[in-house]
């Protein structure tokens, strides 16, 4: 539970409000955002700040994420509260939860101090490298904007996601963009067509800090100095989207596609769970036209031809017993919007 009590501004201090908090008409909101898969992956050495600079190119699936904002009664008028609507014990619930910040941020920077409550539906996979809990923000940034009225365009908006955390921008737009920056600078790409896609779950999930240090440790990147801000020396440099993938998307084509998909975090994920590797074997075997890791792992995205090489493929995986679960998604889809 987050409590509204000091109400701060945005990046440049306290905003005096003249008027009274805005509130729209509603007493709940429902807002669906999707999950994501990162069909191009490149990864630079990391600044003197830490972060790595990344180009990636995101497509937006059809496993999507619900949030409801709701009014609170008046004893708990000015906290944040999150219910999920089928308990998980690897979500949390507390203000460590994306959606709580992302509304505690909304608040914060708007001046409201009346407080949600948000449900939460589930259908990314929890820690599966497919950014769940990005497009659990993103909604409740939409949701409570709308319950709120408090009026925020997409732009700004997005500005308030990027504070939250680098993937969660994109669900915000949805569809295929290209990401940038820390992958919060987010371009729309034109796309034809649908692509199918068929997820393998895994067992356990896979810390993406993890992943980026043995990304490191392969790519030979070592701190600079001893200093805070010293920054790195060697690595590689995040490379540029290439035409052959943006070639593939204009023209529909999922066979080119397959052929351009890249991962630069794929070989740390592997390195970490070298049982992924069985896992693309068994579903390119089964007719995939490619599979990789999605993002930091340890899902696997399998993009398949059609919805009957889905099928065949999700068979496969199921009968090799290597996969906790398996999931099919078309995309694009379009970013979170209002739908109740």
């Amino acid at each position: 539970m987050s409590h509204l009590r000091a109400v701060p501004d945005g990046p440049t201090g306290p905003r005096e409000s003249t008027v009274p908090p805005r509130s729209g008409s509603a007493s709940s909101v429902r807002v669906e955002a999707p999950g994501k898969v990162n069909l191009f992956l490149s990864v630079g050495a990391p600044g003197p700040d830490g972060y790595h600079p990344l180009t990636t190119v995101f497509q937006a699936v059809r496993l999507i994420e619900t949030v409801t904002a709701r009014r609170q009664s008046a004893q708990d008028h000015g906290t944040v509260t999150l219910t999920l609507e089928e308990p998980d014990a690897d979500v949390p619930v507390d203000e460590s939860n994306l959606a709580v910040r992302a509304a505690t941020l909304l608040a914060q920077t708007t001046g409201v101090s009346e407080g949600v409550d948000l449900l939460l539906r589930k259908r990314v996979p929890v820690a599966g490298g497919m950014a769940g809990g990005s497009a659990d923000a993103a909604a409740a940034l939409v949701a409570c904007n709308a319950l709120w009225g408090t009026g925020l365009s997409l732009p700004e908006l997005s500005a308030l996601a990027a504070r939250l955390g680098a993937d969660v921008p994109f669900p915000l737009t949805g569809a295929t963009a290209v990401g940038s920056g820390r992958g919060d600078l987010v371009t729309p790409i034109m796309t034809r067509g649908a692509y199918h896609w068929v997820f393998a779950l895994a067992e356990e999930g896979l810390s993406t800090p993890a992943v980026f240090r043995r990304f490191d440790e392969l790519a030979g990147i070592v701190p600079a100095g001893a200093g805070r801000g010293a920054g790195f020396t060697g690595g590689p440099v995040a490379r540029d989207v290439p035409e052959a993938l943006t070639a593939a998307l204009r023209a529909g084509d999922a066979r080119a596609l397959a052929g351009s998909l890249h991962n630069e975090l794929q070989a740390a994920a592997l390195d970490l769970r070298p049982e992924l590797a069985e896992v693309i074997a068994v579903a390119e075997e089964a007719g995939a036209l490619r599979a990789i890791v999605s993002g930091s792992g340890p899902t696997i995205a399998a993009l398949v031809e059609d919805p009957g090489s889905a099928q065949r493929v999700s068979r496969a995986l199921k009968a090799s017993g290597q996969v906790a679960d398996v999931l099919r998604a078309d995309a694009p889809v379009a970013g979170a919007r209002v739908v109740g």
